[in-house]
């Protein structure tokens, strides 16, 4: 990473001598303070992060992008990820112990990262764009949601922030005046073919339409079964098959959008005959059978078909008023939330699945306060499980290029649901100075 560093640092120095090729350099800096109150416990946690931007043109055919983040963490840094979950889920767990120490693979750090966030070229070969390395990659048309997207998932109570890149190689052929095609591709150490999507967009009337076709690694993870020595958490290795769509238009002067996606999930024969022996030697190795339990628990539920669908619209009034309503559907979660597990929730953090409830609602309204400020409030409704969250928030423009940001959470909803209240009420206050 030091040396993608000074790599990054020779480029932006040389820059100012690549006259003829139009160097573009641009960023952000942003810190941020973030606290929730869990359990009668105020945990706090700052931010600051430098976002670096460079775009050039080495010709009218060429153009390169790439940009580095660093981000430094101060406060509560280490936040145990047990501390909010339902208590039910956490009996599925064995205590670990190495060595006569009790180990706790469950905490997720917060470590200060210098990272290359996209690097890429795009060539245009008169025909078609090619993309190549690593990109933005945003798919759908759902504000929260995005069945269509299998390469990000947003963060519910902050939906518009920035997605990470991710590495392809990307196709873009126009076919005609109203109808293109975009083919991606990208390398997977899961999968020998590699991960691949093709999607015709096209325009119908007063709607932007498109199918696609995905296929990709799609490896689940256990969290129950931990390596001490890898220090890592047993992935059972799955094959997603999709075909979907998503629309996008205008109709009586309301704004409306929809996508869904048909999934189908293949996992190879030999795999989950390894992935059974692995949970029976976790759970039931002979020495340790005294303290552990004789009865291996029930394998992960992998479903062979699910399906994800997403409706919305949206209408500005004309005193400025914004409302805006968001349904989404998932198959893939349970409709009751006693059934939820740990590995739903574990799925779930760490980004392998975009839900654990089912059924799920969000509504937004925003007002101009004044030319500076905007107000507004978010709501989110699991009807799957009776949970939900209420996201008040503030925008100001306060100068040229600096915005703030604050929002708020507020969680309501039983223990082990989606919105459940023992996950913690609080919200963050943002900064961003763009250069």
């Amino acid at each position: 990473m030091k040396r993608t560093l000074i790599v990054f640092i020779l480029l932006l120095c040389m820059s100012n001598d690549i006259h003829s090729q139009s160097v573009e350099i641009f960023g952000y800096v942003e810190p941020q303070l973030m606290a929730a109150r869990v359990h009668d416990t105020w945990y706090q946690l700052s931010s600051n992060k430098l976002r670096l931007d460079v775009q050039a043109h080495p010709s009218d055919r060429v153009m390169i992008g790439a940009n580095i983040n660093w981000i430094t963490y101060h406060g509560t840094t280490e936040w145990d990820i047990l501390d909010f979950l339902p208590k039910t889920t956490l009996s599925e767990l064995l205590p670990m112990n190495y060595l006569g120490v009790d180990i706790n693979p469950y905490i997720l750090p917060y470590n200060d990262r210098q990272y290359l966030d996209n690097a890429f070229v795009k060539l245009n070969l008169g025909r078609f764009d090619l993309t190549i390395g690593k990109q933005q990659i945003s798919l759908g048309t759902g504000y929260v949601w995005n069945p269509t997207d299998v390469y990000n998932r947003k963060d519910v109570l902050d939906p518009t922030y920035e997605q990470p890149g991710h590495n392809a190689v990307r196709l873009d052929l126009p076919l005609s005046r109203r109808l293109s095609l975009t083919t991606i591709y990208s390398p997977d150490k899961w999968n020998e073919t590699g991960n691949w999507l093709v999607k015709f967009k096209g325009r119908l009337g007063h709607f932007d339409l498109s199918v696609c076709g995905m296929r990709q690694a799609w490896p689940l993870t256990d969290a129950r079964i931990f390596d001490i020595v890898m220090m890592k958490m047993y992935q059972l290795p799955t094959t997603r098959e999709n075909i979907g769509g998503d629309l996008a238009g205008e109709l009586f002067g309301i704004g409306v959008w929809m996508e869904a996606v048909r999934h189908q999930v293949t996992v190879d024969n030999d795999d989950r005959t390894q992935y059974r022996t692995a949970l029976e030697n976790y759970f039931r190795p002979p020495l340790w059978s005294s303290i552990r339990s004789l009865t291996p628990p029930a394998m992960m539920d992998v479903r062979e078909h699910y399906y994800e669908l997403v409706a919305g619209l949206d209408y500005t009034f004309d005193f400025q008023t914004y409302i805006m309503v968001e349904f989404y559907r998932n198959t893939w979660a349970k409709a009751d939330y006693h059934h939820y597990h740990f590995n739903d929730w574990m799925q779930l953090l760490i980004g392998e699945s975009k839900t654990i409830a089912r059924d799920q609602l969000y509504m937004l309204i925003q007002h101009p306060a004044t030319d500076l400020i905007q107000v507004g409030c978010s709501a989110l409704y699991a009807s799957s499980d009776r949970s939900g969250a209420i996201i008040p928030m503030i925008t100001w423009n306060a100068f040229d290029d600096v915005d703030v940001t604050l929002i708020g959470n507020y969680y309501f909803g039983n223990e082990g649901t989606a919105y459940s209240k023992t996950l913690g009420n609080g919200g963050l206050a943002r900064v961003r100075v763009y250069f």
